[in-house]
């Protein structure tokens, strides 16, 4: 096994497997690492379709000549992409750490920083003596961490659409002493490949239904990162890719626009995958799912309600890209030295139907 280093601009490929990978979020890292310059996919684990292609479970890798193997039986590989449920990684982290020099994980066994916030949030924690070497895996919050990470762990979609809205204002020092108040709007695909009955598609089609009223486990990501507390409510709408975050901000003082404007343009203008898009002309005037469908981007936007003050905070996202593998593949790229937006530069498309 190679050591999973490498300098910028790297020609280097590290091999790299993918664990869960029939489902869509697995799906999604596979179609990004064989296009990556800088990996090859060794191996991708299935439980379920062990023996079968990957193009069986994901009709748009056709032609890829790698079948699903056991998640028993790991090769050896520089890079470890878990694309697993809640629980598993944190069980099966000594065999992931033994096969790879890198762990990527793509739940939420490593994105809080304590053992007492897993225990409020999640019911504790089989391995909290690795969270102090967990690095989190939103590059423009932790970029400065990131390289030369062991054990990186991608942030959730909802978190990471609510964050990159509302951390300009958190680098102002404006939450501090605000009410923040955060609706977000999610597709089908964020409950996964076996998502159940209420992600069918005669019991989503139509709906606008609330799903965490209050209590929301990425509320604990949320806070961490921005500083502050939030009311957070999320709904299940009808498309399949997408979060869309709304944040209503009450600033104990006055706030101008073009404090807005400096404030957010200093956070992203340098930011490979974040646009600005605050009220300009056309129909795509504020952040939208549909127009990421794809992609690694965040479109965030802002308006200033000029009766009260209130500042609405607007933040779209590919749930299954920039709110998971794309992340995943973001961080370990500046993980491991290689450029930023390598495999990632996919622009979407336009005219698409439902996300």
């Amino acid at each position: 096994m190679a050591v999973a280093n490498a300098t910028d601009e790297s020609t280097e490929t590290l091999s790299a497997t993918v664990v869960g990978g029939s489902g869509f979020t697995g799906g999604e890292l596979l179609r990004l690492l064989i296009g990556h310059p800088n990996f090859e996919v060794a191996q991708a684990t299935s439980r379920q379709y062990a023996g079968k292609s990957i193009g069986s479970v994901h009709p748009n890798l056709r032609g890829f000549d790698v079948r699903f193997s056991e998640p028993t039986d790991l090769e050896s590989v520089d890079v470890l992409f878990a694309a697993t449920p809640h629980g598993v990684t944190m069980e099966q982290i000594d065999a992931f750490q033994e096969a790879a020099d890198v762990v990527v994980d793509l739940s939420a066994d490593f994105r809080l920083a304590t053992e007492a916030q897993y225990d409020d949030w999640y019911g504790g924690h089989t391995h909290p003596e690795l969270l102090a070497d967990a690095q989190y895996g939103l590059v423009e919050v932790n970029r400065e961490n990131l390289p030369g990470a062991k054990l990186i762990a991608s942030g959730g979609c909802n978190a990471t659409a609510t964050i990159l809205g509302l951390k300009p204002l958190a680098d102002m020092g404006i939450l501090e002493d605000s009410k923040v108040v955060v609706d977000v709007k999610v597709g089908s695909s964020e409950g996964g490949a076996g998502g159940g009955e209420a992600s069918s598609h005669a019991e989503r089609s139509g709906v606008v239904r609330p799903y965490a009223p209050t209590g929301h486990r990425h509320e604990a990501e949320i806070e961490q990162w921005l500083g502050t507390s939030v009311s957070f409510t999320c709904h299940a709408v009808d498309m399949v890719r997408g979060a869309s975050a709304t944040s209503h901000v009450f600033p104990a003082n006055k706030v101008e626009k073009r404090d807005l404007w400096t404030a957010y343009r200093e956070a992203y203008e340098d930011e490979p995958f974040v646009r600005l898009v605050a009220g300009g002309s056309g129909t795509y005037r504020y952040p939208e799912p549909k127009a990421l469908a794809g992609t690694n981007f965040a479109d965030v936007g802002f308006e200033l309600d000029p009766k009260n003050g209130r500042i609405v905070v607007f933040s779209a996202i590919d749930n299954m890209m920039k709110g998971s593998a794309g992340q995943a593949v973001h961080a370990a790229n500046v993980a491991l030295g290689f450029e930023e937006t390598a495999g990632l530069e996919f622009l979407g498309l336009h005219p698409v139907g439902s996300p």
